[in-house]
């Protein structure tokens, strides 16, 4: 076997879906199952935020929520986490006033936001805890994160290679493309129950390891691939590594043929997240917070076309959140 990250112990009994609320079909779905405006009490809050934190200068990465008082904000929020949990998984909060204050100042509030979410942690391994998503005009090549591109990014969940996978993620839209980079979501439970209906043994070989590239996010010379099952179980829930491309680049960086079962199981999670009946569609707009649950929901990104000027470019912040191991990229304590 290749040199490699080793989560097999995360191999668990196949398990029909289940899922409750989060196991929906895009017809299921309301406004008022994700969308959470903003009430003029929270509003009002961030507007004294705002300019506390204008006259107060701090590094983003040092401000604390518990150092603010924002009952409206942390209730709204609290409704956010309820819609990840319980709800259908995936939510917006609609939305921050961006032409009031000045941008910086917008990610700091985001920041404090996400606190309510959970933990945030590093997203890449050289510790970056705010991620910028923007194309670079870079080719999405080995290596390069989808993220810095324009092209179309198939259903997946974030970081599916990784050590200790984050439990949430954000996006702050600070402006959207000219045209196409339309977010969709699926539930991962509706995923798994139709390809038990129609791929029976594909499935199951997504319950058995699978070798995941780790796109170079690691130290020199460390393990470039991650060995991992597509789906597995956790306390009674779906705890899904979803991205296929990352499982056939695996293979590839790795030198190892994929057997044919496998093939075929990959190919079959494709055509079963085409299916339009399961994925739903909501347009990323300018000052609207996205999270999403990052073990029950799969995203899709369009391919986009940005605007000629640099200064209206597709650009949104990320954050990940989870309590699981230490907030550093892989997740691992000092020992």
């Amino acid at each position: 076997m290749p040199d490699m990250i080793d989560c097999s112990s995360e191999v668990s009994e196949f398990r029909e879906s289940g899922g409750g609320r989060l196991r929906w079909l895009a017809a299921d779905i309301t406004d008022a199952d994700w969308i959470v405006a903003l009430t003029p009490a929270a509003e009002q809050e961030i507007a004294r935020l705002a300019g506390f934190l204008q006259q107060n200068p701090l590094p983003v990465l040092q401000r604390r929520l518990d150092d603010f008082d924002l009952p409206a904000c942390r209730q709204l929020m609290a409704r956010m986490k309820q819609i990840l949990d319980d709800g259908v998984g995936f939510a917006v909060l609609d939305r921050m006033p961006m032409d009031e204050y000045p941008v910086d100042t917008m990610l700091q509030v985001y920041w404090l936001l996400g606190q309510c979410i959970g933990r945030p942690v590093a997203q890449k391994w050289n510790g970056q805890m705010i991620y910028e998503v923007a194309d670079t005009g870079a080719a999405y090549t080995y290596g390069t994160r989808g993220s810095y591109t324009s092209v179309e990014l198939n259903f997946h969940t974030d970081n599916a290679f990784a050590r200790v996978l984050p439990d949430y993620v954000g996006l702050f839209c600070r402006h959207p493309a000219r045209s196409g980079g339309i977010s969709r979501f699926c539930s991962l439970y509706s995923v798994h129950q139709r390809m038990h209906e129609q791929y029976p043994r594909e499935l199951e070989r997504l319950y058995q390891p699978v070798l995941f590239d780790r796109q170079k996010e690691h130290a020199d010379g460390a393990a470039p691939v991650c060995l991992a099952p597509y789906f597995s179980w956790r306390n009674g829930r779906m705890f899904a590594r979803a991205n296929a491309s990352l499982i056939r680049k695996g293979y590839e960086v790795a030198g190892e043929a994929m057997d044919s079962l496998l093939t075929a199981a990959l190919d079959a999670i494709d055509e079963v997240c085409a299916a339009e009946d399961l994925w739903f569609e909501a347009a990323l707009q300018r000052g609207q917070i996205q999270y999403l649950n990052n073990h029950e929901v799969g995203h899709y990104r369009s391919a986009f076309e940005d605007h000629d000027e640099a200064e209206l470019k597709r650009h949104l912040y990320r954050l990940w959140h989870r309590e699981a191991g230490s907030s550093s990229y892989d997740g691992l304590h000092f020992s």
